[in-house]
């Protein structure tokens, strides 16, 4: 595959990535879209969890491509957390991987929590 092609991938990644990860944490804010929230929380939840407990906790499939197709380009991911890198890479700043970590985990874990009561409220009204 050539260069370019695995530069276009690699963009299409962070586009990606990026864009899931402001859905998880702020998709509860539109009502229209907190099922689909709610969803892709708990699908992530999931991975983290439950294919982490095989491939390592916080594991996401997304991370693994992008990992691979940097490799290809020839960069080197010394990050083992995704958030770690996208904070690293936006800001240049090299925050301590627990720190981001921990945040990471409690972010989601009230997402979570607002998403899940959200919803449920809006099934009870029903």
């Amino acid at each position: 595959m050539s260069t370019a092609i695995l530069e276009i991938i690699d963009v299409l990644f962070f586009a990606f990535h990026t864009a899931l990860i402001l859905f998880n944490v702020f998709g509860w804010l539109v009502p229209a879209w907190r099922l689909a929230n709610l969803i892709t929380l708990l699908l992530t939840v999931f991975s983290w969890l439950v294919l982490g407990f095989w491939y390592g906790w916080g594991y996401f499939i997304c991370v693994d491509w992008h990992w691979y197709v940097r490799e290809l380009l020839g960069y080197q991911n010394t990050s083992s957390s995704y958030i770690h890198f996208l904070v690293l890479k936006i800001t240049g700043i090299d925050f301590p991987i627990n720190l981001v970590d921990t945040i990471t985990a409690t972010v989601l874990f009230l997402v979570v929590v607002i998403s899940s009561y959200l919803n449920i409220k809006k099934w009870k009204s029903k």
